[in-house]
């Protein structure tokens, strides 16, 4: 696959999280992932600002994506990660409200989210965070990264929900858990095999 169909893939792909996180899961404050809840967890207990954690977080664990998974995909984790916070920015200060329901919103946002993180993985890329190093336990264990990323997020976002904010963090879980199986659906389906052609394309 060319750099170029590459970059354009990952791209959309990380427009459509970046936009399932600013239009329907943060309006409601709901946290995308782990990373976030760490950042609100040390925030509340110790005051250090969101921008440092989650500086500090990234910057590790994109030293371990090189360590681990390569070069190539650091580049286009830091790409994914980019564009994703590009969009996010373009989109909040449109946002005056909710677009539903709480539910409503979850559900869409979580399945838009799923599907964005789904290619990320697909395509050899992540969003950062505990993404990465979902991707570094699947890799070195065979474990499901959808399953591996739920459990990492999961058990961080319950920690922070204890601490914080029970009720947010149950929604962020419920987020997690139907994102993340549509990251291992996508990262089950051949799309090679259902779409023979590509392989001339």
């Amino acid at each position: 696959m060319g750099v170029l169909r590459k970059a354009v893939i990952l791209g959309l792909a990380s427009t459509i999280q970046g936009l399932a996180m600013a239009v329907f899961l943060f309006p409601h404050f709901i946290p995308s992932g782990g990373a976030a809840s760490v950042s609100v967890l040390l925030n509340y207990l110790l005051h250090v600002p969101f921008a440092v954690t989650l500086w500090v977080m990234n910057a590790c664990l994109l030293g371990a994506a090189v360590k681990w998974l390569g070069k190539e995909n650091a580049f286009w984790t830091m790409y994914c990660v980019t564009v994703t916070s590009v969009v996010v920015d373009a989109a909040d200060p449109l946002m005056t409200g909710t677009v539903s329901f709480v539910f409503v919103d979850l559900l869409i946002g979580s399945i838009l989210f799923g599907i964005g993180v789904g290619v990320l993985f697909r395509m050899g890329a992540s969003s950062g965070g505990m993404d990465i190093l979902a991707l570094i336990i699947s890799k070195l264990k065979g474990y499901s990264p959808g399953k591996t990323l739920f459990a990492i997020n999961g058990s961080v976002l319950l920690l922070t929900g204890i601490v914080v904010d029970l009720k947010i963090i149950l929604f962020a879980i419920a987020c997690q858990f139907i994102a993340t199986r549509i990251v291992d659906t996508i990262n089950k389906f051949d799309i090679r095999r259902s779409l023979p052609h590509i392989e001339n394309v």
